[in-house]
């Protein structure tokens, strides 16, 4: 404690026992003052804040200031750990949309190998991809229905998704598949919306190329692929894939079908159209062979008799 330098008399304990009891004073006579109800009283006491209150304005910006920083921190830290929370989230959608995909090709293969009918006349027969025959130079599969089940060389296989390629190669008990990644593959297409007519060529790449399109401007990436129809190789309407854009400049088509797991495949029976004998009889329909009008029986003799003399 400071003392004096003489006798050490204590001077510091006095003065501060007397402000502390000064304060409560004062803030006892604050509080009587403020909890006094009278228009006088009420008038001094906004008068005191009037004069009071701005002139602590600059002591209250720091305290401010700070409590910013706080509530900025707290808004931080909400925002990151909602930011977590729709991380975590978003994974769990990727995993849930990959397992919809994955049940949703697999209904769609099951529905298509059951009851799923493209043509009303076009019926399939279902089988099991035995081996892949191919190689870097052949894309084929090789399938456990054969000549025995009627299959016939140039019919169309699908997948239950999409088109997958035609027979190429009857045996009794088996078929072979040429996959439209093939580089003999090639097949009429329409590309949708835009009813594009393009031919899809294989070169044993994953996905193949848009060749012959009429108006490439009207072809944009997304577009829907199916097949055509034209020249009675495959059913038209057939899903085949989506425009994609290569990395080399080309147009090229994602297939539908999906190539990694092909385990059945459907083979569509294609029932041979109707054979027009003549361009005639497909525009004016065949005319009735016209009937002579009945002859008299007195006719009849008189003939009869011309030819006797005429005899």
């Amino acid at each position: 404690m400071a003392r004096s330098a003489g006798n050490g008399i204590d001077y510091v304990s006095p003065v501060r026992r007397i402000l502390v009891g000064v304060t409560i004073v004062l803030c006892l006579a604050i509080f009587v003052v403020w909890r006094i109800d009278s228009p006088r009283v009420e008038r001094m006491r906004t008068e005191l804040l009037d004069r009071v209150v701005p002139s602590f304005e600059f002591a209250g910006a720091p305290i401010r200031s700070l409590a910013g920083m706080v509530d900025d921190f707290q808004s931080y830290q909400r925002i990151y750990e909602q930011n977590q929370d729709l991380r975590r989230e978003l994974q769990q959608m990727k995993a849930w949309k990959e397992a919809a995909v994955q049940l949703e090709q697999e209904n769609a293969k099951l529905l298509a190998l059951n009851s799923v009918r493209l043509d009303p006349q076009l019926t399939s027969v279902s089988g099991v991809v035995m081996a892949d025959s191919g190689s870097p130079f052949r894309q084929s599969a090789l399938l456990n229905v054969g000549s025995r089940d009627g299959i016939r060389d140039g019919w169309a296989t699908m997948d239950g998704l999409g088109l997958v390629g035609r027979i190429a190669g009857v045996g009794k008990q088996t078929s072979r598949v040429i996959l439209l990644t093939d580089a003999a593959s090639r097949i009429p297409v329409t590309i949708q919306p835009s009813g594009q007519r393009a031919m899809l060529s294989g070169d044993n790449a994953s996905a193949p190329t848009l060749d012959f399109i009429e108006d490439f401007d009207q072809v944009r990436p997304g577009d829907r692929v199916v097949s055509s129809g034209d020249g009675g190789l495959f059913p038209s309407g057939i899903l085949v894939g989506q425009v994609i854009a290569g990395t080399d400049g080309r147009l090229r088509t994602r297939l539908a079908a999906d190539y990694e797991r092909l385990e059945f495949m459907r083979v569509l029976r294609s029932h041979e159209g109707e054979v027009v004998p003549a361009d005639g009889s497909l525009i004016v329909p065949p005319q009735p062979v016209p009937l002579l009008p009945p002859v008299p029986e007195e006719g009849i003799d008189q003939l009869a008799a011309g030819q006797s003399e005429n005899g």
